[in-house]
């Protein structure tokens, strides 16, 4: 479901009853007559819409993480918020940008429309930026020629989706920025499936083996990882998520109805 397209019909509707009434009905109507309902109820509306569909447009939006590809910075249920404006102003529905602020950086945690289906939103980190050269190979991450510091960390536990199973993986802080992030990682699955991966757009910059990739990342797109590196689906198979998917960025865990101690949280 298209919410911003939703929000937008429901804007001109109203919008144009509050300036139909205010142009043409309020002038033939006595000040002791009741309004039509199908005048006072969009009147009464609009404001709302109007200040609702600015905040989410340009501002900040609101967001669910429904996996567990970002564990152990996201969990599942984490109800998150997003900066639409970090990476520059875009029009609402066609996400077209018209003017330009930040580049997103590698360490970002950002939201996009998925590349194989912009309909829906994906979160991810960036990894690897226009013209990096990404490695992932035996479960260590290089870019540009640098292996990304990884310091370990204690072992992280979680149940997965349904809870049937129960999961031990090995947790690392990796620095891709100056402050850091956890990820987790299963060392007996294989750095890649290479069954999985697809066909995508410049699937040419990329070498695969059973070690893992090396992706160099075209102009304006960027590579996109998950921080669960065993269990989402990312950048290695579906390929790279080019500027017009951006969405933005996320920055803070607003609620969680099973974890009340994560409200609040800053997402690093």
């Amino acid at each position: 479901m298209n919410f911003a397209l939703i929000m937008l019909v429901l804007l001109v509707i109203t919008g144009s009853v509050w300036l139909l009434d205010v142009l043409v009905f309020r002038k033939g109507r006595s000040p002791e007559a009741r309004v039509p309902w199908w005048i006072e109820y969009p009147v009464s509306f609009f404001p709302v819409i109007l200040v609702v569909f600015f905040l989410r447009s340009f501002l900040v939006e609101p967001f669910k993480i429904p996996s567990g590809s970002m564990i152990p910075t996201l969990l599942v249920g984490d109800y998150i918020l997003v900066n639409k404006y970090t990476y520059g102003v875009r029009l609402p529905v066609v996400n077209k940008k018209i003017v330009s602020l930040n580049d997103p950086k590698r360490g970002d945690v950002m939201v996009f429309r998925y590349p194989q289906n912009p309909s829906l939103d994906y979160i991810k980190r960036v990894v690897g930026t226009p013209g990096d050269t990404v490695e992932y190979r035996n479960k260590r991450l290089t870019v540009n020629g640098q292996l990304v510091d990884a310091q370990s960390e204690a072992d992280y536990s979680y149940l997965e989706a349904g809870g049937l199973n129960f999961i031990t993986t090995k947790r690392f802080r990796e620095k891709l920025s100056e402050t850091g992030h956890s990820t987790i990682v299963n060392l007996d699955a294989p750095p890649v499936q290479l069954a999985t991966v697809q066909a995508f757009p410049y699937r040419e910059n990329c070498e695969y083996n059973e070690e893992g990739f090396t992706c160099k990342v075209p102009p304006g797109h960027y590579f996109m990882m998950g921080d669960n590196r065993d269990s989402s689906s990312d950048s290695r198979y579906w390929g790279f998520v080019p500027d017009e998917n951006i969405v933005g960025r996320a920055f803070l865990i607003w609620w969680n109805f099973g974890q009340f101690g994560r409200i609040g949280t800053p997402i690093e």
